[in-house]
């Protein structure tokens, strides 16, 4: 076991420890009052299960990491040493090792009780809600802690942006690659085109023909360049039957002819 995980099972003790002191402390309060010992048991039933999921929740946030272990040593040069992690980790159990020495002599066992939860609760408020932001406050101000602080945050935000350079790079040659296929597709394909920018105004008597001929094209289309290149070659030719019949009857036969070819599916270009 390493000393961070070692750090954590000593906090799980300690936070126990306080946890079970504050309990003590509420019930010697209510039997001060006065209250029965049946009421205590009905409320600490409820009280038990609210504890529970809080202190599941809060060892999920510990043993997943989000603990003391997370501080930088050069921006937290007391604050992120061992001895502190110990000193921070087991201030409940130093409290009520306090309480327990300012009782020495006590024989009453009611007396010594309060004397170690009432140790526990203040000392380890005093470490955890005061000591402890006092000094990361401090830390923060101190100028060698301050100077770290924007180092490191500059070398962050200098890799994000070069990150971020490298995205756009990779995308734009991307982009370049693509154009410059896709013009070399339309280059390499234009004789298919206008073949089948022909075959789209075929009558009905000669329409078998030209699906039989749309097929081929759309085959050699497939095996030059995949759905991207068929996608090229089909809105080239619509193009051009555009262009010589700019108010002729369209239909775009062409990707009911190439359906099943490949990936080319009808649906999903209609």
């Amino acid at each position: 076991m390493n000393r961070q995980n070692k750090l954590k099972w000593v906090h799980f003790v300690a936070t126990a420890w306080f946890i079970l002191c504050i309990a003590c402390i509420v019930v010697l309060a209510m039997r001060q009052a006065g209250v029965n010992w049946w009421i205590i048991f009905s409320l600490g039933g409820h009280s038990a299960i609210l504890v529970f999921l809080l202190i599941s929740l809060y060892l999920f946030a510990v043993f997943r990491g989000i603990d003391r272990g997370q501080k930088i040593e050069e921006e937290h040069p007391l604050t992120a040493t061992s001895f502190y992690a110990v000193f921070y980790d087991i201030s409940p159990l130093l409290g009520g090792f306090a309480g327990w020495l300012g009782m020495i002599g006590v024989g009453r066992l009611a007396d010594l009780l309060p004397a170690i939860a009432l140790g526990t609760m203040v000392t380890t408020f005093l470490v955890w809600i005061v000591v402890d932001p006092l000094l990361g406050f401090i830390e923060r101000m101190l100028p060698a802690c301050r100077r770290n602080r924007f180092e490191r945050l500059a070398k962050a935000r200098a890799l994000r942006l070069e990150q971020q350079q490298q995205r756009e790079g990779l995308l734009a040659d991307v982009l370049t690659r693509t154009q410059a296929q896709q013009q070399k597709w339309q280059d390499d394909l234009e004789d298919h085109a206008e073949r089948l920018a022909i075959l789209l105004a075929t009558g009905s008597g000669d329409f078998e023909q030209a699906r039989c001929q749309a097929v081929d094209i759309g085959v050699k289309a497939w095996q030059t360049g995949g759905l991207s290149c068929m996608q090229v070659l089909r809105d080239m030719a619509i193009e051009i039957f555009r262009q010589k019949k700019p108010r002729g009857d369209f239909a775009d036969y062409i990707s009911t002819w190439w359906d099943g070819i490949g990936t080319w599916r009808t649906a999903s270009l209609v």
